[in-house]
């Protein structure tokens, strides 16, 4: 009998953007060339990204990991006897599961993702899919409803809302249609979790989302998808189609006579369209415009019904919750930051990527544990922390345990979990006026704090940088920045500041400033 061997290669965008398709065709097309019988599998990405394509095969011991793999590295490797389970090379990293970055994480909301074949229904029930689904079937909406609500799990997207009173707002809330909406808009700078998770292990999102649906009494979800992410779009439709033709999905969901199905829509590329209110409008069909609230949208959201509006992180992480309890989750964490996130390395890192851990892990433990310190060789000197309208953290700071509570205690939010760091040739004001133009351009136009502050406080920085009545333009922004903070409809506006506060406190050289005068927060 003729032995298998199974070779996996990502499909992941990361993966793909660097050459794994190039890859995994030579993988085949040399493998057919020796006779070698091999089993291509294109799984999602494990999440090191400074080695792809990182091309795993499977052996007794455990997979064997090799990468960043080229096209032309493809035959050297069969020569070296990679098939075979040879690790003499010089892309070998040994067993896949011992490479420290990966070795040290807490996965649970990834637990899949980079292991299974993303689409194969068995692959995922092998690995413990669908369990909080079957459990949920067994449960009342209100008994659902307590166990996410107990397991301390909160709003993953940046607002860190528990999840269980937004559902429990739903479920109580009286009406003949209610919905589940995922915000899949993923769109801060230095973020991939989201666009990871549909890509490496859809199926997570979709049992999640039904979970939701069954918690809360709704029939109708929707993904609200950016239009960056044809590959993440892809992976859904194929993982909705397959779930629903075995009764995971639709109608008599696993035999229980509830009903939910969900389907995919396609954002036009706004990022104002991240805030749920403006996702909610352009689901509808209309323009993004924030929404003033009340009323909230678990009361009156979707077509004017009551709606659960979570992020893929959120919603991905409900299925472990119920299949393990939620005491299993809440023991991860510490204070009221509970359970692990999925915090994304991104800037000038030597080794970029996504490590899953519990939170009160530090940023010097992932710059330095994980990142393994600047690509440049330069020494570290910021990092911004929750996308484009997070803070910017000096070495100072970087002790502070990644909790909710302790980061607003600095100023600065955790937000998604995206991390992008800077070495020492960053200019801070610089960095700070590209805040106030991002915010500039992203700006839906409803409020006039963050329509008309954005352009004023781009003008500010610019005198302000040009040495032009410098100390006047310095209180001009600071008052301009506390003007938005009070006064924005939504968080683009409201969060502006954050960025340029904190440079302007942390970095005062950078604007001119005298580094030895107190900062004024």
């Amino acid at each position: 009998m003729t032995t298998i061997v199974k070779i996996f290669v990502p499909k992941d965008a990361a993966a793909l953007a660097v050459g794994a398709d190039a890859v995994a065709n030579t993988i085949q097309a040399e493998a057919d060339r020796r006779g070698i019988n091999i089993e291509l599998v294109r799984n999602g990405s494990r999440g090191l990204l400074w080695l792809e394509t990182l091309a795993e095969v499977e052996t007794p011991q455990g997979r064997v990991a090799f990468g960043p793999v080229e096209a032309d590295d493809v035959a050297g490797l069969f020569d070296a006897g990679w098939h075979l389970g040879q690790r003499d090379h010089a892309l070998c990293h040994g067993l896949t599961e011992d490479i420290p970055y990966l070795k040290n994480q807490q996965r649970l909301t990834f637990a899949r993702v980079g292991i299974t074949d993303p689409l194969s229904l068995s692959d995922y029930q092998a690995h413990g899919g669908f369990e909080g689904l079957k459990r949920a079937i067994t449960m009342t909406p209100a008994e659902i409803v307590e166990e996410v609500t107990q397991s301390g799990l909160r709003g993953r997207g940046g607002a860190a809302f528990p999840t269980g009173i937004k559902w429990k707002t739903v479920l109580n809330t009286p009406a003949d249609q209610k919905y589940i909406a995922c915000n899949a808009d993923e769109g801060d700078s230095g973020t991939f979790s989201d666009r990871m998770i549909m890509e490496g292990d859809p199926y997570t999102l979709i049992e999640g989302m039904t979970i939701a649906g069954l918690a809360v009494g709704a029939t109708r979800g929707y993904i609200y998808l950016r239009s960056e992410y044809p590959h993440a779009a892809a992976a859904l439709n194929s993982a909705i189609d397959n779930a629903r033709a075995v009764g995971w999905l639709g109608h008599d969901i696993g035999g229980s006579g509830r009903h939910f199905d969900l389907e995919v829509r396609i954002g036009a590329g706004a990022y104002i369209c991240g805030e749920e209110t403006s996702m909610l409008e352009s689901l509808e069909g209309k323009r993004g415009l924030v929404r003033a609230k009340p009323p909230l949208p678990a009361i009156k959201g979707l077509f004017g019904k009551p709606t659960v509006i979570n992020n893929v992180i959120s919603l991905a992480t409900v299925p472990i919750i119920l299949a393990k309890g939620a005491n299993y989750y809440r023991d991860f964490g510490m204070g009221r930051s509970m359970g692990t996130l999925p915090f994304q390395l991104a800037g000038n890192l030597k080794q970029g990527g996504l490590v899953e851990r519990a939170f009160g892990i530090t940023l010097r433990e992932l710059l330095y544990d994980f990142g393994g310190g600047s690509a440049s060789g330069r020494p570290l000197k910021a990092v911004q922390v929750g996308g484009p309208l997070g803070a910017y953290l000096p070495e100072s700071q970087w002790d502070v345990p990644l909790d909710y509570e302790a980061y607003i205690g600095i100023s600065a939010m955790v937000g998604h979990g995206g991390l992008v760091a800077f070495d020492d040739t960053a200019n801070m004001s610089q960095l700070a006026e590209y805040a106030m133009e991002f915010c500039a351009v992203e700006s839906c136009g409803k409020c006039t704090p963050c329509r008309i502050g954005a352009v004023r406080g781009t003008e500010v920085i610019q005198k302000i940088r040009a040495n032009h009545q410098r100390e006047q333009q310095v209180h001009l922004l600071r008052d301009l920045c506390d003007t938005m903070l009070g006064g924005s409809l939504c968080a683009l506006g409201g969060m502006t500041p954050y960025p340029v506060l904190s440079a302007l406190n942390h970095f005062p050289e950078d604007f001119g400033l005298d580094a030895t005068a107190p900062a004024n927060p």
